[in-house]
């Protein structure tokens, strides 16, 4: 048994083979208990942190469980806001098979997660995207859309935009790509918008949507968190990656409260329509929100694929 770097992971796990993964994953049978939520006060910060617990299993084949904590105020420090673990047992015998770099797994199983998404859900033809969110995992997203769907052009927002201009100066080699001043500069003329942030206010409203788009809500994993306004919610036709996006997100859990939309708005989620029993996106016009929490069994079937490629090959 040894522990698995970034390098390791990200050299190993490249977005095509991630996303059918995935896509297996929500077609199979794993076990995915409930997860373990536990926001912790953090008095240095003035912001609470969060500890997240998430066990799988699939049955006498791979069991493992991810131990993350999530610090909003990290980006001050140039350091991500989720660091963790993910232990990879043998689930016939119980021996401990793995451990692997909890940040690398997240960021990558989360990017194939909304790239999987976005394979059913964004128009076949998009080629531009509006990536809102400088953290680790913009790169990521926008890897991955790019594996799905023929994006050229991107454009990048930030708080900072010196981080913006970074992730842009890091892509200038795969993309046409630049750090914008503001979102409402762009948001309207992209066919896909991604947003990982850790916003307590809109930041993509549905004023500025037109048709045809799809938005990609990956950030806001708390109930007081919210990266899209009402009037998106009410514009969109909404897909989640599972049911747990309902409780969790305020995206959803405040809307849902209030009123704005109800349980019957919702399309489908990634076990649907992996699982072919919605077909997704139905026209061009179509304005399609896709909303992530994240799942156990992401992670899983990321570790399992690490596992394959770099420990049974060992």
């Amino acid at each position: 048994m040894r522990f698995y770097t970034k390098e390791e992971i990200d050299g190993v796990l490249n977005y095509p083979s991630l996303i059918e993964a995935l896509k297996g994953a929500f077609i199979g049978d794993s076990i995915v208990p409930p997860r373990h939520h536990h926001d912790f006060k953090n008095p240095k910060e003035g912001i609470d942190s969060t500890l997240l617990l998430m066990p799988a299993w699939k049955e006498s084949e791979s069991l493992g469980v991810k131990v993350v904590t999530v610090s909003p105020n990290n980006a001050k420090y140039d350091m991500p806001s989720i660091q963790g673990i993910y232990l990879l047992f043998n689930a016939q015998n119980g021996k401990l098979d793995a451990l692997l770099d909890g940040k690398a797994l997240t960021a990558k199983r989360t990017a194939a997660s909304s790239a999987l998404g976005s394979s059913f859900l964004s128009r076949k033809d998009s080629s531009s995207l509006l990536m809102i969110g400088t953290g680790a995992l913009s790169i990521e997203l926008i890897r991955a859309h790019a594996s799905v769907r023929p994006i050229k052009d991107v454009f990048v927002w930030g708080r900072d935009i010196n981080k913006a201009k970074k992730i842009a100066n890091e892509l200038k080699n795969e993309f046409n790509i630049i750090a914008v001043e503001t979102i409402l500069e762009v948001i309207s003329k992209v066919d896909i918008i991604s947003c990982a942030t850790l916003s307590k206010t809109a930041l993509v409203l549905g004023e500025n949507l037109v048709e045809g788009q799809h938005i990609d809500l990956v950030g806001a994993y708390k109930p007081d968190m919210r990266e899209a306004n009402d009037a998106l919610i009410k514009k969109v036709d909404i897909f989640i990656d599972t049911p747990m996006a309902l409780k969790e997100t305020g995206d959803l859990k405040i809307p849902l409260e209030q009123g704005t939309i109800n349980k019957n708005d919702i399309q489908a989620d990634l076990f649907d329509l992996s699982r072919k029993k919605h077909l997704g996106r139905n026209n061009n016009k179509q304005i399609t929100l896709f909303k992530s929490v994240g799942h156990a069994l992401e992670d899983l079937a990321a570790a399992i694929l690490v596992k394959e490629k770099l420990i049974d090959k060992n």
